[in-house]
């Protein structure tokens, strides 16, 4: 029997993300796996870089071609096994790039299929997916409609390929529909009936075939810039179901986040993130640790679909500060 090739995996735009970085060495650590985790970004001052094994800078991703080109460089010097997209900017590049490459390198790239992430990165398309496939969504309001004084208010406003919630808003009439149209510009816009209800996001995990492994609801108790701050992990049954049609009908794969509300029509969608999210160590922390099922699946093991974490578990999430030392590495 050759040797064994030690699990590298690559994060990029690795940024804040300190929890899922600690996340897959604490999966690798307890498994007993050898491996690295190789942190990447454009600054050489974003934090979990510093909690990495190994730390890159890479070129922005608006170059296209440099960011490829440097994608492949470091897997080929590490030797990376996977490679884990962390923001929605990246995601149309690496799926439109996936072929080149894993065909340059010994790395699989955890991102679902082109037309999967079209869906999911333009929220028109989201929108239009979800209705067709008999999913609940807020109506879309048009343009015409809201001219023409045939709407109610409140209006939900945010950008076609917006993520963090930047740029999204809640309109109480036409003035600020018309101010947020302005803001936004160029007709690159949704605007949606606003939603009341409880707002929930689902973590999700597939395996490479699109097999579903977990769903794992969690309650969004307060969140900041878009991001969860507080958050409580459920068993909602009806949730779990109504997710599960979804994901066997989009067929993605790997770490997928699903916002949603529950409200007076039922379950209505607000988004699909073919990604980990921010708040994706709380599920992992849970018990539906997806960073272990990955670290499996690139063992060679067949995993089944599991149920078994902890409910009813709240979490609460806090800003922490590193010092580097004049030479600009981390005083531990």
């Amino acid at each position: 029997m050759g040797e064994v090739r030690d699990i590298n995996i690559l994060v990029l735009s690795a940024g804040r993300r300190v929890e899922l970085v600690n996340c897959f060495k604490a999966a690798r650590d307890r498994l007993g796996i050898r491996g690295k985790i190789v942190a990447a970004d454009a600054s050489n001052l974003a934090p979990a870089l510093y909690f990495a094994d190994v730390k890159e800078q890479v070129p922005y991703i608006s170059d296209n071609d440099g960011y490829v080109r440097a994608i492949i460089d470091i897997c080929v010097r590490h030797d990376v096994s996977l490679i884990v997209p962390t923001i929605d900017t990246e995601l149309l590049l690496l799926a439109e790039r996936k072929e080149e490459i894993e065909g340059s390198t010994k790395a699989r790239v955890l991102i679902s299929s082109y037309e999967v992430i079209r869906i999911c990165r333009d929220k028109t398309n989201t929108q239009r997916w979800l209705e067709e496939n008999g999913f609940l969504v807020p109506r879309m309001i048009s343009d015409g409609e809201i001219e023409a004084g045939k709407v109610s208010y409140p209006l939900f406003i945010k950008p076609l390929d917006g993520s963090s919630s930047i740029n999204a808003f809640r309109a109480e009439d036409k003035e600020e529909i018309d101010t947020y149209r302005r803001l936004i510009g160029d007709g690159r816009y949704i605007i949606q009936d606003f939603m009341e209800g409880t707002e929930y996001t689902i973590d999700c995990f597939l395996d490479f075939e699109g097999k579903i492994i977990t769903v794992v609801p969690r309650i969004r108790i307060a969140t900041r810039s878009g991001e969860i701050a507080k958050g409580r992990i459920v068993r909602d049954e009806a949730i779990i179901e109504d997710v599960t049609k979804l994901l066997e009908r989009l067929k993605p794969i790997g770490h997928i986040t699903i916002q949603c509300m529950r409200t007076g029509r039922g379950i209505e969608y607000i988004e699909i993130n073919p990604r980990f999210g921010g708040g994706a160590p709380m599920s992992i922390m849970a018990g539906a640790d997806s960073c272990e099922n990955l670290y499996r699946l690139l063992s060679g093991e067949m995993l089944q679909r599991r149920e078994d974490f902890r409910e009813n578990v709240t979490f609460l999430r806090f800003d922490a500060s590193i010092m580097l030392n004049e030479d600009n590495e981390l005083e531990k």
